[in-house]
């Protein structure tokens, strides 16, 4: 059995009431993936905005696996000291990650940010030398509308990313970048300029999706 692990922020949690990325992938991978697949990791929450808290099981559409390491406010920064465990523990194959929006705006610039991704992809080989990564730059949002230093960070961090990526795969242990979609529009695909809706869920998914079938054969091209 293939066994997905999404990685993210709260673009991949969700918050209640949402179907989020992994559902419409999922959903996806059901009619595109000729084997066994299921999504793993050791939370299945959703972030609850009036509990200011991942504690909700609200999903719009709750019949799928729900496992997946994401946090609301969390990014390289915090998954790279957990995603060594997390991949011994639930054995996942394949990692889905989409990060950096929360680093680049609180924590770590676009160079230190980089770091990390490199210490991420370090802890997770460490535990599985075979681990394949498929990673997504940070995705368009509001706030690079209108912070221009912001903006300049994010950019510079995309580029960065598209480096340690290629020089970062291996034969053994591949690593995919995911461009964000290119249509995607955060005034009609987000409902806040910077979270998903539903059209927004469907791009994401099908960023992952397509990577995946183009190099690697994986599933079919994606279908909303």
């Amino acid at each position: 059995m293939l066994r997905f692990m999404p990685v993210g922020d709260s673009m991949t949690i969700g918050s209640t009431g949402e179907h989020t990325w992994r559902y419409r992938l999922w959903r996806h991978l059901c009619a595109a993936y000729g084997g066994p697949f299921t999504f793993v990791g050791p939370r299945e929450t959703l972030y609850d905005k009036e509990a200011e808290a991942p504690v909700s099981y609200a999903y719009a559409d709750p019949g799928f696996p729900r496992g997946h390491l994401a946090g609301w406010g969390e990014g390289w920064i915090h998954m790279a000291p957990l995603i060594g465990d997390a991949v011994r523990r639930h054995r996942a194959d394949v990692l889905l990650v989409s990060l950096g929006l929360i680093d680049l705006g609180f924590y770590t610039d676009a160079e230190q940010t980089a770091d990390n991704v490199r210490a991420f992809v370090a802890a997770a080989r460490a535990a599985d030398p075979r681990i394949r990564l498929v990673i997504m730059p940070v995705t368009p949002n509001i706030r690079a509308e209108h912070d221009a230093p912001f903006a300049t960070q994010v950019a510079r961090f995309n580029e960065l990313l598209a480096k340690t990526a290629a020089e970062l795969d291996e034969h053994s242990s591949p690593l995919l970048l995911a461009p964000p979609p290119p249509s995607y529009d955060i005034h009609t695909d987000t409902y806040d300029g910077t979270h998903p809706g539903a059209s927004g869920e469907h791009k994401i998914a099908a960023a992952f999706a397509d990577a995946m079938h183009e190099a690697w054969g994986l599933g079919a091209p994606y279908e909303a």
